[in-house]
């Protein structure tokens, strides 16, 4: 049975393998999804306008242009989540494509059940949050924060353009301020998984949001790593 929640979300799959393309929509049109598949990063383009996703699959291994520009253009003029599916073993990739604004990954080949864990999981961390009956609003540093609009202003009232990750990463820092939050636990929360040795997600994704955030990212104050134990959110927290 399909899942009620994603009845109609409409997922964009970017692979230029035919076969694994069909395979993937197959899958996801059985779970309740709308899927649209894009054989390279032109058609991705055209797709964005006419038919905006809830979420993009994209395949690192397109054949007329450099995924990771292909990421870069959808986290400038989309917005969405995204999650990477490269045939790569290099951690390099997968870390270059979160720096770029990547949500998760999935390195091929997938457990198509795994796969729609992590799009499951990353709808929603995106999604706004109904379950709380009175707004959640904070202040701190300047900064003013609506978790369930999702929106992030500065001391100026413009917005801070947070990627669903990012944003997610923030709520879960402060949902537990001035306490150490390991990576596994922070892992575990945003992605549904445990971490590997060489599993730098959560850290490249720190990095992303101190350079939003901080003034001095190479000096942080907001967010701080604890050697050996993971990362703190130190600010004083305000209702708004």
């Amino acid at each position: 049975m399909a899942d009620q929640a994603t009845e109609k979300t409409r997922l964009l799959v970017v692979e230029d393998e035919a076969e694994i393309a069909r395979v993937v929509a197959r899958y996801f049109e059985a779970q309740g999804f709308s899927v649209t598949i894009a054989a390279n990063g032109k058609a991705m383009r055209e797709l964005l306008t006419r038919e905006p996703p809830d979420l993009v699959l994209l395949d690192l291994g397109l054949p007329d242009e450099d995924g990771f520009a292909a990421t870069r253009h959808l986290r400038e003029h989309w917005g969405g989540p995204i999650i990477i599916v490269t045939g790569k073993a290099e951690a390099t990739d997968r870390v270059v494509g979160l720096e770029l604004g990547a949500d998760d990954y999935v390195a091929k080949p997938f457990d198509l059940r795994e796969l729609l864990a992590r799009v499951r999981s990353v709808l929603r961390r995106s999604q706004r949050s109904h379950i709380h009956d009175r707004p959640r609003k904070y202040r701190f540093e300047g900064y003013s924060l609506d978790v369930d609009a999702r929106v992030l202003t500065d001391a100026t009232n413009e917005r801070v353009q947070l990627t669903s990750g990012e944003f997610d990463l923030l709520c879960a820092l402060i949902a537990q301020p001035r306490r150490v939050i390991s990576r596994d636990e922070l892992l575990t929360r945003l992605h549904g998984r445990s971490a590997g040795p060489y599993d730098r997600t959560i850290d490249v994704q720190v990095g992303r949001l101190r350079r939003k955030l901080e003034r001095d990212p190479a000096n942080p104050v907001l967010v701080r790593s604890v050697r050996g134990q993971g990362y703190v959110f130190t600010a004083e927290l305000s209702p708004w």
